[in-house]
């Protein structure tokens, strides 16, 4: 989206919501269940992202997603810290890949503890390139009704492309 004087941004008070302050060995060793835990609202915030021209339409599914991470890892410290912090830790230091295969006995210590707790099972390897049809309560986007008429107009795969002013657009490599 291209950013003119004529395009009006949120402010700042409707794009600021607290953080998932993490950093990545915890985010993937709870990567599985944290999707597993908030599919339906991070399918229905990709699916405001697929439909909608304008980026600005979905800032409240997005505080939706970013709100049902934070209460996951708040059941997560609630329930299961120290089968989590021992399995990320090993995550984090096993490899210098950070690979999951080293730490298989502490993933399943974890994935036990969350089944026992918060009744969500790991995820079978495959699960979220499966396709799923998701029920979303939004109405769907009537096509060229523009909810901010400042919206960027996007350009049209039949114009013409200029020609290039000093060369090709093909990168020869040898």
């Amino acid at each position: 989206m291209v950013v003119t004087e004529n395009i009006i941004l949120p402010n700042d008070n409707e794009l600021n919501v607290q953080e998932v302050n993490l950093t990545f060995p915890v985010l993937q060793a709870a990567a599985f269940h944290l999707g597993k835990y908030c599919e339906s609202k991070n399918n229905e915030f990709m699916l405001c992202k697929d439909e909608e021209d304008d980026p600005r339409r979905c800032i409240t599914e997005g505080k939706v997603v970013t709100a049902c991470a934070l209460e996951f890892f708040k059941k997560i410290k609630k329930h299961c810290q120290d089968e989590f912090s021992q399995y990320y830790n090993c995550i984090d230091k096993s490899s210098g890949e950070s690979a999951f295969s080293p730490c298989r006995k502490t993933q399943e210590i974890f994935d036990k503890c969350v089944l026992d707790n918060m009744n969500i099972e790991r995820p079978s390897f495959g699960y979220f390139c499966e396709v799923k049809i998701h029920d979303s309560l939004r109405t769907k986007p009537k096509s060229n009704v523009a909810m901010y008429p400042d919206a960027a107009v996007p350009l049209s795969p039949e114009e013409p492309l200029l020609s290039p002013k000093y060369n090709s657009r093909r990168i020869w490599v040898q």
